[in-house]
């Protein structure tokens, strides 16, 4: 606000000469300044309460010059002790625990690992839900402390890596296409059962199929037929005694010259049936061909 006074002074005539002299008033004055103090008190006020809250957070946080509470930040990443909740995803190169407790990872819903590219494309995933397990990826490994291979599979198949795969189940192991194995063997004073409810049942090798019980019995049923084929070999019944005891049994005649009226003869056909023939002095297998 500026203000105009005029002054009357005598000049060297003697008459009298109006004066002009300014003087400036700077400020706000009125309802301006009472809004400027209410709006410099407000940010006073918010600035207090700022300053607690943060002293307030820090207090709960439990900030120090190691970290934040139960977290803390060293050279080698973070650590942190107790139990931890997460509500969005978690990344991290390695998680370890600590030496004298387990490493224990759960959820209400899942627990899902993910590996990723430098794309961001997910490359392998395992997930632990209630209901089931699932995994992603190209290969499954599992290996011993000693970095020995225990299990591996990929697209191709499945390979044990140790000397034996136990199957410990009352129903045995179920395979719905073909099995390779050197060695099948039960365990000790059980019953090994080779068994297709429906189909056949097939065993294959290059160089023959060895079949041995120690201490019991070796039974082959079928409810047709049980065939033994060699390619290029013989057909070996390596044994004190061979019993067929549902062959047919032929009946003697009185009149036979030869006085064998008990005596017969196990004929083999050309299929590869056996059938008796009463026996004589030569073969009579040609003679009575019950095939």
């Amino acid at each position: 606000m500026v203000r105009e006074q005029y002054l009357t002074t005598t000049d060297e005539s003697g008459a009298l000469a109006p004066v002009s002299d300014y003087i400036y008033m700077i400020g706000i004055y009125g309802w301006r300044k009472r809004c400027l103090y209410l709006f410099v008190l407000l940010l006073l006020i918010i600035l207090v309460v700022n300053l607690a809250l943060t002293i307030w957070i820090l207090r709960v946080m439990w900030f120090n010059t190691e970290g934040m509470g139960y977290l803390q930040v060293n050279a080698d990443g973070l650590r942190l002790e107790g139990e931890s909740d997460f509500l969005f995803p978690v990344y991290a190169q390695e998680i370890d625990s600590r030496e004298d407790s387990a490493l224990l990872v759960q959820s209400s819903e899942n627990v899902t690992l993910n590996a990723r590219n430098a794309n961001g494309d997910v490359t392998g995933s395992v997930s632990v839900g209630p209901n089931q397990a699932e995994g992603f990826g190209q290969h499954f490994n599992i290996s011993s402390n000693h970095d020995e291979n225990l299990f591996y599979a990929d697209a191709n198949g499945a390979v044990v890596g140790k000397g034996k795969l136990r199957v410990t189940g009352p129903e045995g192991a179920f395979f719905e296409h073909s099995v390779r194995t050197p060695l099948v063997k039960a365990v000790l004073n059980k019953e090994l059962k080779l068994e297709s409810p429906t189909r056949s049942l097939s065993m294959d090798a290059p160089k023959g199929v060895h079949v041995k019980a120690l201490a019991g019995n070796a039974d082959v049923t079928a409810h047709f037929d049980i065939q033994l084929h060699s390619t290029a070999g013989l057909l070996i019944l390596d044994a004190e005694g061979v019993r067929l005891p549902t062959l047919p049994v032929g009946e003697a005649t009185s009149g036979d010259s030869q006085g064998m009226y008990n005596t017969y003869e196990v004929c083999v056909c050309p299929s590869g049936k056996l059938f008796i023939s009463r026996a004589g002095v030569s073969s009579t297998c040609s003679e009575r061909q019950d095939c």
